[in-house]
């Protein structure tokens, strides 16, 4: 057995242990502050507002493609949201011109 990796033990036998950080995750804490647009994120935030213009749904949708939601991964179900909703629409108008049309 490697000596080496028995000198920490010798050296912590009386018990005096420290508390060490996560080296790996530096970002601790990261998510702990609220999201934009009155906590609930811009995804949520931008799919009520479609509902007034729609077009907010579509531009939700380009950030959700655009990988957005990298900066902050709360924000991957918000923005999700919008682009079935944005689906929904297209299919709503192009089945509404349809009927008009025909």
């Amino acid at each position: 057995m490697d000596q080496s990796l028995l000198k920490d033990d010798k050296q912590h036998r009386n018990e005096d242990y420290a508390p060490i950080g996560d080296v790996e995750d530096i970002h601790l804490g990261i998510y702990d502050k609220p999201l934009p647009c009155f906590g609930c994120g811009i995804g949520w935030f931008f799919l009520l507002l479609g509902f007034v213009c729609p077009l907010l749904w579509y531009y939700a949708t380009v950030l959700y493609f655009g990988k957005y939601y990298h900066k902050d991964p709360r924000e991957r179900v918000g923005l999700s949201a919008n682009a079935i909703a944005a689906l929904i629409f297209t299919v709503a108008v192009v089945i509404a011109v349809a009927v008009i049309v025909f």
